[in-house]
């Protein structure tokens, strides 16, 4: 009696757990596709900016921050979702 309950118990929470893993991935993506729509708006903010000004934004730094964090969430959403494991080295010497 146990032991079925234990194995439902065990399907839903790594049903829940996936679910969760997928919106969050979901999240993620639309997080860079909304990166992506902020470099339009920098392009128009600085063809809008006035040259002459003293103190002027630096939007190239605005860029490589945006680019960086892009990339950074890109290469989680591109990597393994599961972590592979690690096992101990094998010894190698099989001679007594």
């Amino acid at each position: 009696m146990l032991k079925p309950l234990l194995l439902v118990a065990t399907i839903a929470f790594s049903s829940a757990a996936n679910a969760s893993n997928f919106a969050e991935r979901e999240s993620l993506a639309k997080l860079v596709h909304e990166l992506d729509g902020l470099s339009a708006l920098v392009d128009e903010a600085q063809g809008r900016a006035n040259p002459d000004n003293r103190i002027r934004f630096q939007y190239n730094q605005l860029r490589k921050d945006l680019m960086m964090m892009r990339l950074g969430i890109q290469e989680h959403l591109d990597g393994p979702t599961i972590e592979p494991r690690s096992y101990a080295p094998l010894s190698g010497d099989y001679r007594r």
